[in-house]
């Protein structure tokens, strides 16, 4: 909401910023709403308002056949077409480029039905690669790291853009920790800067070490990389006020213990009481 009150704040002759209340629970009034947006002030300072029927739901949100859930933007141009649709944390350069009249709805299309394709594939792919992971609760069942590797190869030659999903990446990790840790380092080096159909995934990298680092015998450059994830993770929250960093920096914080290295161990539990502080006066 500040987001998006800055953004309305920056172009108010320009753009018009809409809040639409969907999804809401019959029993909540209009008057609860409103008495909500109007405590927000100027955290919330623009236009809001709610359905009187289920027609954002069926006419936008199904219609887009979106996948992101809520909060999702729709970013309507001059022509009353749809320039844009995703995150809201993701709005500023669009609009950057719509005002700016450099903006391409029709590469927008193509890169958006892009990434549904790879994000469907990715997801399909997921429960297959399940099979072969292994339980990390079992003392000896590792799974089948080998024939992981096998089908990732083979999906991955058939459509290469998939080499660094999150989906892939965390199967591609998880078997490389368990067959060769080396490579398994190389690999979620690129992992954390490679961006596929969203932002390079830090729990490809920093889930499997959690699950498996009981189990395996991980050298210390794994457990610095997976302190590294949590360093992506923090990197792209875009929210801090609604995000518990503190812990995030603590896990962190444990990566480098693991590592052996106790000074940046230091530096990321410093780095949580101060989150700690900043989130304690927000709340004041």
């Amino acid at each position: 909401m500040p987001h998006l009150s800055d953004l309305a704040r920056q172009y108010k002759d320009q753009v018009i910023v809409l809040g639409v209340d969907v999804y809401e629970d019959n029993k909540v009034s209009i008057e609860k709403i409103k008495h909500f947006v109007d405590s927000m002030g100027t955290r919330m300072d623009y236009r809001v308002a709610t359905q009187d029927s289920n027609y954002m739901v069926t006419g936008w949100l199904e219609a887009a056949q979106n996948r992101e859930g809520i909060p999702i933007t729709f970013v309507v141009d001059q022509e009353g077409r749809i320039a844009w649709l995703g995150y809201p944390w993701h709005l500023a350069p669009v609009l950057s480029k719509l005002v700016a009249g450099s903006w391409d709805i029709n590469n927008a299309l193509v890169e958006r039905n892009l990434n549904r394709r790879l994000n469907a594939l990715d997801d399909s792919i997921r429960y297959e690669l399940m099979n072969f992971n292994g339980n990390p609760d079992k003392p000896h069942d590792l799974g089948k790291p080998d024939s992981a590797l096998t089908l990732i190869n083979k999906i991955v030659l058939e459509e290469p853009r998939l080499q660094y999903a999150p989906g892939i990446a965390f199967y591609t990790f998880s078997a490389l920790l368990k067959t060769n840790p080396h490579k398994a380092y190389e690999y979620g080096k690129k992992v954390l800067v490679t961006s596929t159909y969203e932002d390079p995934s830090d729990l490809a990298i920093w889930g499997p070490i959690a699950a498996w680092s009981e189990r395996l015998k991980l050298p210390a450059e794994i457990y610095e990389l997976g302190a590294e994830a949590f360093q992506v993770k923090i990197n792209q929250i875009v929210y801090p006020e609604i995000v518990d960093i503190a812990s995030i920096y603590r896990k962190m914080a444990n990566m480098y213990l693991l590592a052996g290295n106790k000074t940046k161990a230091q530096y990321a539990r410093q780095k949580a009481v101060e989150s700690e502080k900043v989130l304690s006066l927000r709340r004041q």
